[in-house]
């Protein structure tokens, strides 16, 4: 058995379900952010490998908003309005996207272990 097939995959989506996407992650490292927009949305998010992400279908649905250093790019279901994920990239220039885990179909995490991200002063 292959390191991989140990991951879990996730199937997620915004509320209307014009976004769908499945990401394959073990969930130990949930966080919440204090940013001004993160704040507001109270999501509880996860960053996942590019590789380990996939959008099913919906991106015609998808709105992209950026703030602050414009690095981020939100994702929005125009139907809905909820921000399923976002794209970006880590310190190394690798693509990642910090999904909302309350978007999830049935996520398995330890809510004791979410930390907190100070991103209202980065």
């Amino acid at each position: 058995m292959s390191e991989q097939a140990d991951i879990p995959v996730y199937e997620g989506s915004c509320q209307c379900g014009a976004v769908r996407f499945t990401a394959r992650t073990r969930l130990e490292a949930p966080f919440q952010c204090n940013c001004s927009r993160c704040r507001r949305l109270n999501a509880v998010m996860h960053s996942v490998p590019g590789d380990d992400f996939v959008l099913l279908g919906g991106s015609e649905a998808l709105k992209t908003y950026k703030f602050n250093s414009h690095t981020i790019a939100h994702q929005f279901c125009t139907q809905c309005g909820i921000q399923p994920f976002a794209a970006g990239s880590d310190g190394q220039g690798n693509t990642i996207h910090v999904i909302n885990v309350h978007c999830l179909n049935e996520p398995r995490y330890d809510r004791n272990a979410i930390s907190h991200f100070n991103g209202a002063d980065f």
